[in-house]
């Protein structure tokens, strides 16, 4: 008796599964978006910086962004947008780097929905343990696309560059989501002021941030993606605090610095020899 074989480089049929996860994420990633934009202020919803008593605001710590380094989150959603019909498309129904991001994609979507509530609601501890699974749900969703190639230039775009911004600006927010949970929580100076532990954050972001260029080398849209996003954020820290009612100019230059490191490690790193 003989067995038949697959020709090579047959793609196999679409598992009811595939066409599951397909429809599930395309109307679970709308519904999580258009949450997620009104929660922030978008189509008359209230903006989050005017939620919880300004707690999150752009002069609530010496570590937030001012608020024109918001708007990166149009280009996040857009991003999404276009990634939710991207991955429904019949002949991507059995694509390997979907069926092992695309669920995570949906669940990081959620969590940001979720964080929104959860600051909409006032109860900014939480948002911190919030934002810390955001970030860690994206940072699986990094891991699982650096260890598989892009099928497709598109695809490099579409899920590799939208997930590297997206994660790059989350890293910046989850610092100042710490800081202003302690200003909130009235922590006080803990030995070393405000401006100390400012730097040692910003400091941080930088770290991170060469951390993320070095793991997501051999993947350059994801590499960009998160240099970008990280390197705005902290640019934005900077400009908030060299103008305005908390001008800190130590945090100033040190952001400035940390946005230059940023974008150049996601830059200058060199893509290992096999990626």
């Amino acid at each position: 008796m003989t067995t038949a074989s697959v020709p090579a480089g047959a793609v196999s049929a679409p598992a009811p599964s595939d066409r599951v996860r397909q429809v599930v994420v395309l109307v679970g990633s709308l519904v999580a978006a258009g949450a997620a934009a009104y929660g922030a202020g978008a189509f008359g919803g209230t903006a989050v910086e005017q939620t919880a008593g300004g707690a999150l605001s752009s002069t609530a710590t010496p570590v937030a962004p001012d608020n024109p380094a918001f708007r990166i989150w149009s280009l996040i959603y857009l991003g999404l947008f276009v990634f939710a019909v991207y991955q429904v498309l019949p002949r991507h129904a059995t694509s390997p780097r979907l069926r092992v991001t695309a669920w995570w994609v949906l669940v990081s979507m959620i969590l940001n929905a979720a964080w929104i509530g959860v600051v909409q609601a006032g109860w900014i501890p939480l948002s911190v343990v919030v934002i810390a699974a955001l970030l860690a749900v994206n940072a699986v969703v990094v891991v699982r696309l650096v260890r598989r190639r892009p099928e497709s230039t598109a695809q490099a775009v579409v899920l590799d560059g939208t997930m590297g911004l997206y994660t790059g600006w989350v890293s910046v927010a989850t610092l100042a989501n710490v800081a202003a949970a302690l200003a909130d929580a009235g922590a006080g100076d803990l030995g070393l002021g405000a401006t100390g532990w400012s730097v040692v954050l910003v400091v941080l972001a930088a770290a991170l941030s060469v951390a993320w260029a070095v793991f997501t080398a051999g993947r350059r849209a994801v590499a960009l993606g998160i240099g970008l996003a990280m390197a705005w954020g902290l640019a934005w820290i900077a400009v908030g605090r060299f103008q305005g009612p908390l001008v800190d100019t130590t945090v100033a230059w040190t952001a400035a610095i940390a946005s230059v490191v940023a974008l150049a490690a996601a830059v200058v790193v060199p893509r290992p020899a096999k990626a």
